[in-house]
């Protein structure tokens, strides 16, 4: 009995075994074919992807909140990665017929690859950085050829033969743009900015034919003042490949404008703002809901110091002045200089006019050919040009012999015209016979500075050069150029023999010694507060975007103070400096007659055996000082005669007259 209940059970067992897997097996019939296609179309988990709003950038105005650079909504033709097709020959006709369209309005579209147009194909000069991304991002060996480089191009995105020569190395170069911005449902493609109406009118009428393009409203760079400070303003431009290893932990994503250059790329981090985020879900490849999850946030707009209209004043005043020149045979091909002007009591940039110069729009449009130019006028003659300052480095000599007790102001020293040392023979511009600290200056005699070389040394004339801001970096915001001193380290540096005659020529600041016109303004205004340096700024303020709050406010910084010995050293000094400035000729050019003083000192540096500059620093009204400032013409002269025009230019009054 126990035998057959043991067998009963086990053929039990079986049968309920055989049972379940038929059901199983009916039901997976069931799922499979009858309601195959109803499970197919049950809804599942949508895929959720985040998407960059881009931040308008913060505008850039003058102290008087005049805009200099602002932004303008444009339409811009942007790829939307959800809705673009996936299949190579559909989007490569779509790209095609899109460029078509901008090439009938007159656009041009945006691609960076670095291979020329036209066959044969060749990598572009310059871009070897480029080139090697290029490479890197098809998966190309080291020697592969700029046609090797098309063709994988191609061959991955299956262009096809049927278009032309043109219309393949165009939809090559923009699949190779989106492959370098990333483009996915995250990153949208910009295809081209600033496009007119009726290309955006085609366009959206061609809406069915052209899946994944659209007409987005984006805030574009537009400058209101296109002749204000253009060196100093810099530009935008995209974010190169190289770059975005650094800027990618900065929240930059590879569609983003970023600055490249002047108060564009030093306020960088003030001025790019937040940017948003949307949230986007696809379900079985189609858009199925979008939200902002991340407001944008705008930039801040950044104020700076200068006026514009005084700025545009003292571009005039040189421009002006080079033609003057001009007009004389000697100086006909006169065309290069600089003025810079400063608050005398704080430090501010209030003008910074260079020559030749250009319009920003001009940069922009034209930077090949200004590249060109004769004189190079993207070099900013005022913060990076480097120049002898002749006779107005004595002031400095002046106050490290007062200030170190080598002199007072009675000490005399003669001059014959003629000046004997060691082995070399020097002279002066006249016979001046003993002669003082103050009428040194106002004379500009050399053997005075000879003999007071002797007594203080290399050392010391280099130490008060750099009390005075000569020969380093004075950080303003836009940049500036270090320049050198004229000693024996300087000599070392450029592989030259530092002879004792050579102590004699820095004194009076000749020798190697280059300095830029900012430079000897900062030391102008260190004369006028006694002193003390300020460090030179350019940017005034920050705000909000719309300018209803302030953010930030530069305070006056003092760079470095010289402590004085004597106190009444710049009495002497500044004395001197008056009555340099009334050597000047009657009438538009003169100085005196103004209801206040002007102290100034001026300088004819040898440039070469050939070429002789003039430059100026000074200050004014000088017993109060409200600016000092300092100017250079290349290879001319009489440059003391800008300083009327340039106070003229200051206290312009709206009627035209003059304070």
């Amino acid at each position: 009995m126990k035998a057959f209940l043991e067998k009963f059970n086990a053929i039990f067992l079986v049968i309920i075994v055989l049972v379940s897997m038929a059901f199983c097996g009916l039901r997976l019939m069931k799922i499979q074919i009858v309601d195959g296609s109803d499970y197919l179309n049950q809804p599942r988990n949508p895929y959720i992807s985040k998407q960059i709003i881009n931040a308008t950038r913060g505008e850039i105005v003058d102290i008087n909140s005049k805009p200099i650079v602002e932004n303008k909504v444009a339409f811009s033709v942007v790829i939307e990665n959800a809705f673009f097709p996936s299949d190579n020959a559909i989007s490569n006709e779509i790209l095609n017929k899109t460029i078509a369209i901008l090439k009938e309005y007159g656009h041009d579209y945006i691609e960076s690859i670095p291979i020329t147009f036209e066959k044969p194909y060749n990598f572009k000069e310059n871009r070897e950085t480029d080139v090697e991304k290029l490479k890197s991002s098809l998966n190309l060996n080291v020697y592969a050829t700029a046609e090797n480089c098309i063709d994988k191009l191609i061959d991955d995105y299956e262009i096809s033969s049927k278009y032309t020569d043109e219309e393949i190395r165009i939809i090559a170069g923009i699949r190779y743009e989106m492959l370098l911005k990333n483009f996915s449902i995250s990153n949208k493609f910009t295809l081209t900015q600033d496009v007119s109406n009726g290309a955006v009118t085609k366009i959206k009428e061609l809406g069915l034919e052209l899946s994944g393009v659209d007409i987005a409203e984006e805030p574009i760079r537009a400058y209101a003042q296109v002749d204000v400070i253009p060196h100093e303003i810099g530009t935008v431009g995209p974010i190169y490949a190289e770059e975005y290893d650094d800027l990618k932990y900065k929240g930059y994503a590879l569609n983003d404008t970023v600055g490249k250059s002047g108060i564009e790329y030093a306020m960088e981090d003030y001025l790019r703002g937040t940017n948003g985020i949307r949230e986007i879900s696809t379900l079985n490849g189609a858009v199925v809901a979008s939200k902002i999850t991340q407001n944008v946030t705008p930039g801040n707009t950044v104020k700076l110091t200068i006026d514009s209209d005084f700025q545009r004043r003292t571009q005039g005043v040189l421009e002006d002045f080079i033609k003057y020149l001009n007009t004389m045979p000697k100086y006909k091909n006169v065309s290069a200089g600089a003025i810079v002007v400063l608050d005398a009591k704080t430090g501010a940039v209030l003008s910074l006019a260079t020559a030749p110069t250009y319009t920003i729009d001009d940069y922009i449009e034209n930077y090949d050919e200004i590249l060109q130019r004769e004189n190079t006028p993207l070099v900013n003659r005022a913060t990076g040009g480097l120049y002898r300052p002749g006779s107005t480095f004595k002031v400095i000599t002046a106050t490290a012999g007062l200030n170190e007790g080598v002199v007072t102001n009675t000490t005399t020293f003669y001059c014959g015209r003629h000046y004997k040392f060691h082995d070399i023979t020097v002279g002066c511009t006249g016979f001046h016979s003993n002669i003082a600290v103050t009428r040194s200056i106002q004379v500009s005699c050399n053997i005075y500075y000879y003999e007071l070389s002797q007594r203080l040394g290399i050392n010391k004339i280099t130490e008060y050069a750099q009390l005075y801001g000569l020969g380093q970096k004075l950080g303003l915001e836009s940049g500036d150029s270090v320049g050198y001193l004229a000693n024996p380290e300087t000599f070392e540096n450029l592989g030259l023999d530092w002879t004792i005659g050579q102590l004699l020529q820095a004194s009076i600041g000749q020798s190697e010694i280059a300095v830029t016109p900012l430079q000897l303004a900062t030391a102008a205004c260190t004369v006028a507060n006694k002193g003390v340096r300020y460090k030179p700024y350019l940017v005034d303020s920050i705000y909000n975007y719309t300018m209803t709050e302030q953010i930030k406010k530069t305070e006056p910084v003092i760079a470095s103070q010289i402590n004085l010995s004597y106190p009444e050293i710049y009495n002497y000094i500044e004395e001197g400096m008056i009555l340099a400035s009334q050597n000047t000729p009657r009438g538009e050019y003169s100085l005196n007659g103004l209801g206040y003083d002007v102290a100034i000192k001026t300088g004819t540096p040898q440039q070469d055996s050939r070429v002789q500059d003039s430059v100026f620093i000074g200050y004014a009204p000088a017993h109060d000082p409200e600016i000092a400032f300092a100017g250079i013409i290349e290879g001319g002269e009489y440059s003391k005669y800008m300083i009327r025009k340039i106070l003229d230019a200051y206290y312009y009054t709206d009627d035209g007259s003059t304070m």
